[in-house]
């Protein structure tokens, strides 16, 4: 568990992308940058995106909401965000390693 604030909160919408969110998370944990956190908002997802999030959820913050539309879920993500920085980061991209 991390004791100080992240320097950066990544926020990603989801709403059905259990195809796809396992690679996103995936990008974002192979980074070498340390100081960040992760948050997911699950803008009502009615397929399996919840059970391929769950494999995540020492790592992440999850929050579900009934959909209410991607700028909902961004904003909520944002209210969580910790981070001094805002990073967005769609379910269905990956960010590269550096």
């Amino acid at each position: 568990m991390k004791l100080t604030a992240p320097h950066v909160s990544i926020v990603i919408p989801v709403y059905n992308c259990e195809r796809y969110i396992h690679q996103a998370l995936t990008s974002i944990l192979s980074q070498s940058y340390p100081s960040y956190e992760v948050i997911v908002v699950d803008d009502g997802s009615t397929d399996q995106t919840r059970q391929q999030l769950q494999l995540f959820w020492p790592l992440i913050c999850y929050e579900y909401q009934p959909n209410q539309g991607v700028s909902s879920a961004r904003n909520r993500g944002i209210n969580l965000a910790k981070g001094e920085l805002v990073a967005f980061l769609d379910a269905d991209d990956v960010f590269f390693a550096q």
